[in-house]
């Protein structure tokens, strides 16, 4: 069997920024297996798989190199982007069914927007000494709260704690004990943006997220409430980093960026 790949950088303004996704069109499903043996040999964050339903329709899967997951944002951006720039031209807007519902991607001239379910999180009430835990094993002090929603969320006060944390290691085995795989980490913005973030998810083949949309389902809600803003700039401040405009719509986040080619190839199973 012969099967097409792109793999594009999601929300970059050229190749080697943001988050790179694998993009493999098909006509029908494989089974799941292949497709993630697929995903761990590509070893990026994200392969996503996508058949097509009905004109400007398709079904959507994301497979890290550990497992299938329920949402991927820049995976959706860079699959999208792929449509309108490759596969099928004449489209300005596609709907992708999911597992997270349907998740819809229109184009402009300033890049590509998206629209995700938001995922508002609470306060986690966690058992002493969690959040020292957490500290240690990101090697920078303990986070000032502690929120959970698909994620945890550690808000810290200084930005410069986000952008210092150098190993996350083994922040799997303390997610662990609370039945947890990922996590953001977050702090008010400096340079002009409004926050940062980071993301961590070791358990499912990922130890860090370039950039990640679903955390922005999470971070949005989270933002606009504390600054009293709709809309926001923010910047995944991982070593490739990438930026990000967040719009808060309710039940929903809509968060704008543009990608960039970096390869296309072909793959032999």
């Amino acid at each position: 069997m012969q099967l097409k790949l792109w793999q594009i950088d999601a929300f970059a303004a050229r190749p080697l920024e943001g988050n790179p996704a694998g993009v493999v069109p098909l006509t029908a499903w494989l089974e799941p297996a292949l497709m993630q043996a697929i995903a761990r040999e590509n070893n990026l964050s994200e392969t996503a798989f996508l058949v097509p339903t009905a004109t400007g329709r398709y079904d959507l899967r994301w497979f890290t190199p550990g497992g299938e997951v329920e949402l991927c944002g820049h995976a959706t951006l860079a699959s999208a982007w792929l449509l309108f720039e490759e596969l099928d031209r004449g489209l300005a807007r596609v709907t992708f069914t999911t597992r997270s519902g349907e998740l819809i991607v229109a184009r402009g001239e300033d890049g590509l927007t998206m629209s995700l379910p938001a995922d508002p999180p609470k306060p986690f009430e966690a058992p002493a000494g969690f959040a020292a835990e957490i500290g240690a094993a990101l090697g920078v002090v303990p986070p000032k709260e502690l929120h959970r929603a698909r994620y945890l969320l550690g808000l810290w006060d200084d930005p410069k704690v986000i952008r210092g944390i150098r190993d996350c290691g083994e922040i799997a085995r303390v997610l662990r004990s609370q039945q947890l795989w990922g996590m953001v980490v977050t702090a008010s913005g400096d340079e002009g943006y409004d926050f940062v973030s980071r993301f961590f998810a070791p358990d499912k083949g990922v130890p860090e997220d370039p950039v990640t949309g679903s955390s922005h389902c999470i971070l949005t809600p989270f933002w606009a409430q504390r600054l009293a803003k709709k809309m926001m700039k923010a910047r995944q401040v991982s070593p490739r980093g990438g930026d990000l405009t967040v719009t808060d719509d309710g039940a929903r986040t809509v968060i704008a960026g543009t990608c960039a080619l970096y390869l296309t190839g072909e793959i032999f199973v």
